[in-house]
């Protein structure tokens, strides 16, 4: 028989050495071969130079020879318990002494593993490489590993971090045993009497107090990341320009102790702001960010020139020495960016990075400004530090899950500060799918792996540890990006781009760590299209997966909510559809036809929603859960799906504040920008009336709601209200 294999040629050589992927499978299952020149557009956004063959060849030796050049590798990530093992370069017939240190100086031994392999000449040396394990015992962490040897750097040691991180994740182990259920809120949408027209950290705080007493055990909410530091702000939460720090628009300014030492007539100014802005939370068409971030930006500036107390100003010097240099940074982006706009040329040229000549200059110029960027981010993260606090005096064990955008905006805080982690010419995106038939391009530049790993992946430690400073948990939004993500180079269209794949040992590895050291729980967005083994890995880790009634198929059939999956977070719906009550009218139908997104007749789009829904009630009625009669009707039928569900054995369970309410309207439509006001859509109720704080504990609709889902789950209310009869706290409890 003819051998019928090839040799790849030398450009997909170059692509697989870089973990650029040269196929993909498409949403119909048929596998695509990416064009030559969208590989050497990634490439090129790798550092490659694929210009010509002879360049690729040239490249390919280079790539083959990098990790002979170094001494010890970019980072090593190990799992605890697991023998994990990595290269040292030396000079042939060097000795060398490796060990490791933890972060109190304590040392050990790293023992060198009989590994042999020919030396090599590199760069005109004769280099030799020995093979170490890191040692046993250390526990989950970061540590340094150290390289001595006497014919390198002057006997100097040479350093590399290492993560040991858990094997799986003990916060996810501890779920088990009880079934758990939260609100998912989009909580700018969610005003009190004292909000300034969008909700706000002190507001989430009273959710979490509310829905605890109803008993919950998490508040799951929309990412809080940093927006522009001045108005207009992008309403969307998921294209911040910072993911590493928070969105000031969510401060309660009465909340800052300095607000009782303003001087009179700088009160008069807040006080009168204040009155202006409260007028917002009873406007139920659309959230006007801008005009609430100015009138707090106002109120913060006076604030500013408060003297704070000694203690207080002994916090702050606290929080900015922790904060170190990407606080620092951050500041100066935003003072940056205030004084000079969005594209001003000075950004691609003096002012093109943190350590350039106009930056430079600024950070002694602008330092008051800096300051003052610094300081919020202080005050948001004492706010965020009650928030939690009140959700666990609320009954909570697990308290506010925060979401983790996929990326930044390409001209925000973070593209500038970790540009040198970050791929320029390309940006992150989807291919095609069934709803996006030319793909997706989502405007964010993709972490450069390589980058990224050389800088031990600090940044991303960095950025979590903020996160987690204050929170129960963390949902990661397209969590399959840890894996690989959809390059699409400039000027291209979103379906020509091309997956890079990213050491997921090391992502994942270091989310575990850094959400084990902080005691809360994960959970991965992996809808979409995957690689079989993805799930099973994360699952593997302790990583919950996400599980929405709509998309739980068996063929044409709903899948039986009990054979979903345990290590999952299971919804009726997400923020990308209409809240349920919506669903059922076909509202999702309704909005794309408006708009003209529509790439059938709108009657096929109706037709096709009603069979979707009658489908799912078939199954619902077959096991019981319809009620009849009177009951049958919009709401029955929402609380219906909700019971459906909750017979899954998800450790943890969504309920909607949107569904709890009875909200009809999308917070967001997909394909769209200002065409539909996204993200800017505040909470009303079925009849447009709008539905503030105070009013949740007595609405009788989310009353309603909560009592079928602890009935179902088992669960119930936590505290008695004072002066209201004591109720039941079992799954068979008989109304008053």
């Amino acid at each position: 028989m003819a051998d019928t294999t090839t040799t790849p040629d030398p450009l997909h050589r170059l692509a697989e050495a870089y973990r650029v992927s040269t196929t993909y499978s498409g949403f119909d299952g048929q596998e695509q071969e990416v064009p030559d020149t969208t590989l050497r557009a990634v490439l090129d956004a790798l550092g490659a130079d694929a210009g010509d063959d002879d360049a690729v060849e040239a490249c390919l030796a280079q790539r083959e020879l990098a990790p002979w050049r170094r001494t010890l590798p970019p980072v090593v990530v190990a799992v605890d318990g697991a023998r994990t093992r990595f290269a040292v370069h030396v000079p042939h017939g060097s000795s060398v002494r490796v060990t490791v240190v933890a972060e109190d100086g304590t040392r050990t031994a790293a023992p060198e593993i009989d590994n042999w392999r020919s030396p090599r000449d590199v760069d005109g040396v004769l280099t030799a490489q020995a093979t170490f394990e890191v040692p046993e015992g250390l526990g989950t962490g970061w540590y340094e590993v150290r390289a001595e040897c006497p014919e390198v750097d002057g006997g100097r040691a040479v350093t590399t971090p290492l993560a040991v991180t858990p094997r799986r994740l003990s916060t996810t182990d501890r779920l088990h045993g009880r079934r758990r259920w939260g609100y998912m809120a989009q909580i700018y949408s969610v005003t009190s009497g004292r909000s300034w027209g969008v909700g706000d950290v002190s507001d989430l705080a009273s959710l979490a107090a509310v829905s605890g007493e109803q008993g919950a055990d998490y508040l799951l909410v929309n990412p809080l990341h940093a927006a522009e530091p001045t108005p207009p702000v992008e309403p969307s939460p998921y294209l911040p320009t910072s993911r590493r720090f928070f969105n000031p628009l969510y401060l309660r300014i009465a909340e800052i102790p300095e607000y009782a030492y303003l001087r009179p007539a700088d009160l008069e100014v807040v006080n009168t702001l204040a009155a202006i802005q409260r007028r917002e939370n009873l406007e139920t068409s659309t959230i006007d960010r801008d005009k609430a971030y100015a009138a707090k930006l106002k109120s913060l500036e006076l604030l500013f020139t408060v003297r704070r107390s000694p203690h207080r100003q002994q916090q702050l010097r606290r929080f900015v020495a922790e904060g170190g240099q990407g606080l620092q940074d951050f500041g100066l982006w935003c003072a940056l960016r205030e004084e000079l706009g969005e594209d001003a040329p000075e950004w691609d040229d003096v002012a093109a990075t943190p350590d350039s000549p106009y930056a430079v200059e600024a950070r002694t110029r602008l330092a008051r400004r800096i300051d003052f960027y610094v300081w919020m981010q202080w005050l948001l993260d004492e706010q965020l530090e009650s928030a939690q606090r009140a959700a666990h005096l609320a009954g909570m064990d697990i308290g506010v899950i925060h979401d983790l955008a996929v990326g930044v905006h390409k001209q925000g805080a973070d593209a500038w500060t970790l540009q040198d982690v970050l791929a320029s010419g390309v940006s992150v995106g989807a291919p095609a799918d069934m709803y996006n038939q030319k793909g997706q391009n989502w405007s964010q530049p993709p972490w450069h792996p390589e980058r990224l790993a050389e800088a031990g992946y600090l940044p991303w430690r960095d950025m979590l540890r903020t996160i987690f400073r204050h929170a129960g948990g963390i949902r990661v939004d397209h969590v399959l990006g840890l894996f690989r993500l959809w390059w699409i180079p400039d000027g291209q269209e979103a379906s020509e781009g091309a997956y890079v794949y990213y050491d997921h040992e090391a992502m994942v590895g270091i989310l575990a760590l850094e959400a084990e050291l902080a005691g809360a729980v994960v959970i991965g967005e992996d809808l979409g299209t995957l690689e079989p083994w993805v799930r099973e890995y994360l699952a593997q880790r302790g990583v919950l997966g996400t599980s929405i009634l709509w998309f739980e198929m068996d063929g044409d059939e709903p899948l039986p909510p009990s054979r979903y999956r345990e290590l999952s977070m299971a919804s009726v719906s997400t923020h990308d559809f209409p809240p349920t009550a919506g669903f059922l009218e076909g509202v999702q139908v309704d909005v794309r036809q408006q708009l003209g997104l529509l790439a059938r007749p709108v009657e096929e789009e109706r037709d096709e929603a009603r069979k979707q829904l009658d489908t799912f009630f078939a199954a619902v009625a077959a096991d019981g859960l319809l009620p009849e009669g009177a009951a049958t009707g919009e709401q029955g039928r929402v609380e219906a799906l909700h019971r459906y569900l909750a017979q899954a054995p998800a450790l943890l369970f969504n309920v909607s504040l949107v569904d709890a309410v009875g909200e009809r309207r999308m917070q967001n439509q997909p394909g769209t920008g200002d065409e539909y006001p996204n993200w800017r859509i505040p909470l009303a109720d079925g009849a447009g009336n709008p539905v503030l704080l105070e009013t949740l504990p007595e609405n009788p609709r989310a009353a309603s709601l909560v009592r079928a889902i602890n009935e179902a789950l088992g669960t119930g209310p936590r505290f008695q209200r004072v002066g209201e009869p004591p109720q039941p706290q079992h799954a068979d409890r008989t109304e008053p």
